[in-house]
């Protein structure tokens, strides 16, 4: 599933690529032909990103969606290719198209609509002054494992999988330990890590959270192989001591971290 950082990106380049100009929109597939008639010729206002979950704004309306695990956007200059497959939403304006297929959600909300799928979720990292006492009191509250607490989207909105092994290792955290048994430094120490990572996803378009000195190549671009610390590398040594990454299943995930740098 895209994680936070992807969202912003789409929010960024949407907003690039029809941002003020009015849009013609169907829905090729027909599971949304009742919501591109809504956004048929309106014009693209502005674009937003909470999380997991990207807006566009149409005058009084808000386009929503939120990938899921099948979801993704391509995009062009027109010509627009010929519609194929299950293509839930096509927009061109501007010179571009963009395509939609396979989301979770896609739907048009009005504010209040919007304002209530907002108030399910946690603050962003990545968005300007969020609340970062909300996710430090929320966590403190819990008797829940940290691990399952970072993938809360109420907890903390943009956290995947991949991020939260990895913060969870560079702060050497024992991802079992229950959210109230930390102390705010702690978790302060977290959320400030998670606004480096994301901030670097939404810069690089990749998920990396290596420090040059634990690659096995340190200088030039990272290559996938020294990408992470533990996500996706149980029974590998870990980077730090060499006790082989471990792996189980957690909030419905597989999560990885090293039993001896996270004891």
């Amino acid at each position: 599933m895209p994680e936070g950082h992807t969202i912003h990106r789409l929010a960024r380049r949407h907003a690039r690529l029809l941002g003020g100009h009015h849009v013609s929109a169907d829905s090729p597939q027909g599971r949304f032909e009742d919501g591109a008639a809504l956004l048929d010729g309106r014009q693209l206002a502005a674009t937003d990103a909470w999380g997991k979950h990207l807006f566009h704004r149409y005058d009084d309306l808000w386009l929503h969606v939120h990938l899921g695990l099948y979801g993704k956007f391509r995009d062009g200059s027109l010509p627009a290719p010929l519609p194929r497959g299950a293509l839930r939403l096509r927009l061109l304006g501007g010179g571009h198209w963009l395509e939609l297929r396979g989301p979770t959600a896609c739907e048009v909300l009005t504010d209040e609509e919007r304002t209530l799928v907002l108030g399910r979720l946690g603050p962003d990292p990545l968005r300007r002054r969020p609340d970062v006492d909300a996710f430090v009191a929320r966590v403190l509250r819990s008797r829940a494992p940290i691990a399952t607490l970072l993938m809360d989207q109420s907890v903390v909105a943009g956290v995947g999988n991949i991020y939260r092994a990895e913060v969870l290792f560079r702060q050497r955290l024992d991802p079992f330990r229950p959210g109230r048994e930390h102390d705010s430094a702690v978790l302060h120490a977290v959320w400030d890590d998670l606004v480096v990572l994301l901030r670097a996803g939404v810069r690089a378009g990749r998920i990396v959270t290596t420090l040059p000195a634990d690659r096995e190549r340190p200088a030039g671009r990272p290559l996938r192989v020294d990408a992470h610390y533990v996500y996706g590398r149980s029974e590998l040594p870990c980077r730090i001591c060499g006790t082989p990454v471990v792996d189980a299943q957690i909030a419905a995930r597989r999560l990885f971290w090293c039993p001896v740098c996270q004891a």
